[in-house]
């Protein structure tokens, strides 16, 4: 008996979430695996799923211009719509999902669970919130309705209706800016670098957001110095000098095992390049550094945070205000 044609199966929808914009068939996902057509509507099947919920300190997302020393209620999903060959995150962000390795947590149990730990804010984080936008946003609301702040760590890889709908619901959001070449994006992200650089644009200049940026540095690959220096005078150029930037080192991982962890002197050197061409707020993570992580006044210099690994002692500041000139510095504090 010959099967009965399913004109539904035929009939493709354009996910319009990222710049991928991808067109799916009845059943099948998108690039980033759990945004799929469900009967002509596209639906993220990881809402309301969580690979587990953390506490972490603020600057671990790293965020160091928002409420330094306070902790934040860590989630997030399955997917990612990124192609990051050196993912860190990948057992998360780069496999079908795997419900037997997640959590249930509507909305409302994310907020109480804040509330119980008196967690200041809520990060969608480990994988990017851009595909699981509607879980992030409902949470988010509910959040913001408590008093407890929100947080997006995300690579800016998202159309601006849904950046809008997004953004306006977060109070602080790290960026990743991934490298400074459209070569760089296509070969290890299989992205364009032009969508990301609008988001970091749009969230500083249209959003009350707080805003912070990284760039993985991976030797050899996003480091040489001209380039790095093209990408701070980009930053102080469209968002300004005091936007904080964050020069984190890579680890070996995922389809990048071949590369070496990044070096220590590359680092500094790239820190050091910032500071020289104007950068107010740079800073090192992923090696221990008292210098490069400190964060100082930007018209006078006075130290006002040291970091020491996990320490963090606030000095010469009070209210965001340097006690040595009265300069106020970029972001939220107590």
């Amino acid at each position: 008996m010959k099967k009965k044609e399913n004109k539904m199966e035929n009939i493709k929808i354009k996910c319009e979430i990222c710049p991928r914009e991808c067109l799916l068939k009845e059943g099948q996902a998108g690039f980033c695996r759990v945004r799929r057509n469900i009967k002509g509507e596209i639906k993220s099947e990881v809402y309301g799923y969580t690979t587990g919920l953390c506490i972490d300190p603020i600057e671990k997302k790293p965020l160091y211009h928002f409420y330094p020393g306070s902790e934040v209620l860590s989630f997030g999903t399955f997917g990612c719509n990124m192609g990051c060959i050196f993912c860190q995150n990948h057992h998360m962000s780069k496999h079908d999902q795997d419900y037997s390795l997640t959590y249930k947590a509507k909305p409302e149990y994310i907020v109480e669970t804040a509330k119980k730990y008196k967690c200041k804010s809520v990060a969608f984080t480990y994988n990017d919130p851009v595909v699981y936008i509607e879980y992030a946003v409902d949470t988010a609301k509910l959040c913001q309705r408590e008093g407890i702040k929100t947080v997006a760590v995300t690579a800016g890889y998202i159309n601006p209706k849904p950046r809008e709908k997004l953004f306006e619901n977060m109070d602080a959001v790290n960026i990743d800016l991934k490298g400074f070449t459209e070569n760089f994006y296509k070969r290890n992200c299989y992205a364009k670098i032009g969508p990301v650089l609008d988001t970091i644009k749009y969230a500083v200049r249209e959003t009350n957001c707080e805003v912070e940026i990284t760039t993985l540095l991976i030797d050899g690959e996003n480091t040489d110095t001209e380039i790095l220096k093209r990408e701070y005078e980009w930053i102080i150029t469209n968002v300004g000098e005091e936007i904080p930037l964050h020069l984190s080192g890579f680890h070996p991982d995922y389809r990048m095992k071949n590369k070496e962890k990044t070096r220590y002197e590359t680092l500094i050197r790239a820190y050091r390049a910032g500071k020289e061409i104007g950068l107010k707020n740079v800073y090192t993570g992923n090696i221990v550094d008292t210098e490069t992580s400190a964060t100082y006044c930007p018209n006078c210099g006075e130290k006002m945070i040291e970091r020491k690994g996990k320490e963090i002692e606030i000095i010469n500041m009070k209210e965001g205000k340097c006690n040595k000139c009265g300069s106020t510095i970029y972001g939220s504090f107590k």
